[in-house]
């Protein structure tokens, strides 16, 4: 009795370690993802800035500088 009852625990536990194996890699594929996105993120942000400077420049030269 004391046998089946080892062998079904281990069984679960077993079944509990593959599960959190597998929670584990797809956390680590989202924090992959989530980091790209940030990255991608930071970019957009850095081409924006360029972009506000140069309608600066452009506004400046063509002396439509808007009031704000």
């Amino acid at each position: 009795m004391a046998e089946n009852t080892d062998n079904l625990v281990l069984e679960h536990l077993r079944y509990i370690r593959e599960r959190v194996d597998r929670i584990d890699m797809n956390v680590r594929d989202l924090q992959i993802r989530v980091a790209n996105i940030e990255e991608g993120q930071a970019a957009l942000n850095r081409r924006f800035d360029h972009l506000d400077l140069r309608v600066d420049r452009v506004e400046r030269r063509l002396e439509i500088v808007g009031t704000e």
